[in-house]
């Protein structure tokens, strides 16, 4: 069984006590949860999960980047337990109260760009997204929607509408929403459109005013574009810079407002507090979630005051800026501001090197890419043909949590590494040997 000081295997999976209640598990949940990862986790600790069978996995997933501070970040916790014992819950849509008034203002001096900002609270990612299509809609007074091929945006009815990630997020849910519309996204590695970066006109762009504006979208009928700052369930493709400040541009001379999505890429998970900060935008609305609360239930929308102009009533939420989930925000944030963003950009650059060591050494080995804690490693064939390999991806990730090492793949043939932000060297150190000697042995076996 592997053991280390980060890691320590003692049983086969599932353990007894895992197996006991996946089979609850499996017979109770609704059939649409995933259950491809064979333990039941009973406690988190910085970096690392404790299954209830006493297996200890070094977590390079953070809930799904979520985790911002890591597991049960002790000021994140005393912060919930104090606020708990003072109020739980008061409808923050009609009532308000100092964790929610405090967030407010935190959120809109910390977003991008120099407009004034107002700020409205959900409990989720799809329910920010919501609000943002409700929000743009109201404010253009216009009805069409433009996202990208590859992204996720949610799974309510809105969000799914914009997502274009897999079939089977979208298969027997329709009719989704009218007049949405999907283009390519600027996925250099493997470009629509047969360019290479750098000698490139990006036609990725100029597509958006040259065809579809011309022949199927009328541009000054578009509320509103949305678009990932680092494209997350697609497979952590980062757009270049050029292209970003294109499409800002695009947006501005037709009246379209610019959503971001950084559901995923906020928070310091991107080396910024915010993804957009790498390209020198400022989005008209950016939704935010996951890594906000540090594991507490707790969405948003941050937007122009100029294009937050809605009447009182016109959008609301019963839980959203809830007190408890406010106060870990709080904590967060303090915490991202006091060393975490950066130790997000150091430790990212630190892991996304020994990512390119072992990208240069392996066929099956695509492009390692990322920005701060946001890092993903495409896995394939082979380097001459680039074809995507989902079954070498997927063993990886198999044995990888065999060895203790926890990932999640994203995209077609992705590896995504989204460790908490309070990673160290020791933690990446330990989590790059486990990747190398898995693919050595499955360059033999292939």
């Amino acid at each position: 069984m592997q053991k280390s000081t980060l890691i320590d295997i003692k049983t086969i999976f599932p353990g007894p006590k895992s197996k006991k209640l996946l089979k609850s598990d499996l017979s109770h949940g609704s059939t649409s949860y995933v259950r491809n990862k064979p333990f039941v986790t009973e406690r988190g600790e910085g970096v690392c999960l404790i299954d209830v069978d006493g297996n200890r996995f070094l977590d390079f997933c953070a809930g799904i980047a979520v985790c911002s501070t890591g597991h049960c970040h002790p000021e994140v916790v005393s912060a919930i337990q104090k606020q708990a014992e003072g109020l739980i819950h008061n409808a923050g849509a009609i009532f308000a109260h100092k964790p929610l008034s405090l967030l407010l203002k935190k959120l809109a001096l910390v977003a991008p760009g120099k407009s004034k900002k107002r700020v409205f609270l959900s409990n989720s990612g799809t329910e920010a997204i919501e609000a943002a299509i409700k929000l743009a809609r109201h404010s253009t007074k216009r009805s069409r929607l433009i996202s990208f091929f590859g992204a996720f945006h949610g799974r309510t009815l809105g969000g799914l509408s914009l997502t274009a990630s897999k079939i089977i997020q979208k298969q027997g849910f329709s009719p989704l929403l009218p007049d949405v519309t999907h283009i390519p996204f600027p996925y250099c590695y493997r470009c629509l459109f047969g360019k290479t970066y750098g000698k490139c006109q990006f036609e990725c762009s100029s597509y958006i005013e040259k065809t579809l504006f011309k022949k199927t979208v009328p541009p000054d009928e578009v509320a509103a574009i949305f678009i990932e700052p680092v494209q997350g369930e697609g497979g952590y493709v980062i757009p270049p810079q050029e292209y970003m400040q294109k499409l800002r541009a695009l947006t501005e001379k037709h009246g379209i407002l610019l959503v971001a999505d950084e559901i995923q890429s906020c928070m310091g998970r991107a080396g910024k507090m915010f993804a957009s900060e790498h390209f020198d935008i400022e989005p008209d609305i950016i939704c935010v979630a996951k890594g906000l609360a540090s594991g507490m239930p707790l969405g948003g929308i941050i937007a122009k005051s100029k294009v937050m102009r809605w009447t009182p009533g016109a959008h609301a939420s019963t839980f959203g800026g809830n007190p408890i989930a406010c106060a870990a925000a709080l904590k967060t944030i303090e915490l991202l501001e006091a060393g975490l963003i950066q130790n997000s950009a150091t430790m990212g650059t630190y892991l996304l090197k020994g990512l390119k060591r072992i990208e240069r050494k392996y066929p099956i080995i695509g492009e390692a890419r990322g920005i701060g804690l946001m890092i993903g490693m495409e896995i394939i064939t082979d380097k001459k043909s680039k074809a995507p390999s989902m079954q070498l991806r997927d063993r990886i990730l198999n044995e990888a949590l065999q060895r203790g090492l926890i990932l999640l793949g994203c995209g077609e043939n992705v590896i995504r590494f989204t460790p908490a932000l309070i990673v160290e060297k020791e933690h990446i150190d330990c989590c790059l040997d486990i990747v190398e000697s898995i693919i050595k042995n499955c360059i033999t076996t292939i």
